[in-house]
């Protein structure tokens, strides 16, 4: 079973810079067009060179956003605690009526 996993992971490597490709918006696609690198992908997938390529020069990196659009954990999400306070309020309003 052993022997079996670079090749496992070779394919995996290949599947994800695929499937990364396809769903990378054309503006972010750097160096050449979004079908090019497709084809390299597909090409060279096996010795690995497309794939590797792809996530190292293919696609644009950006750093996460920092400040207020960083992730909140819903208990400390004011906006979340208040939809649940309206919506208990809405549900206490209908089960009285």
């Amino acid at each position: 079973m052993l022997r079996y996993l670079p090749f496992l992971l070779v394919l995996a490597l290949w599947i994800y810079a695929f499937v990364d490709c396809l769903n990378t918006p054309e503006d972010e696609v750097r160096g050449l067009p979004k079908v090019a690198w497709v084809f390299v992908i597909l090409l060279f997938g096996e010795v690995l060179v497309g794939p590797v390529a792809w996530l190292v020069a293919g696609r644009r990196r950006t750093a996460p956003a920092a400040g207020p659009t960083r992730w909140v954990a819903p208990d400390d999400n004011p906006e979340f605690l208040k939809s649940l306070r309206e919506e208990n309020r809405r549900g206490e309003e209908n089960d009285g009526a």
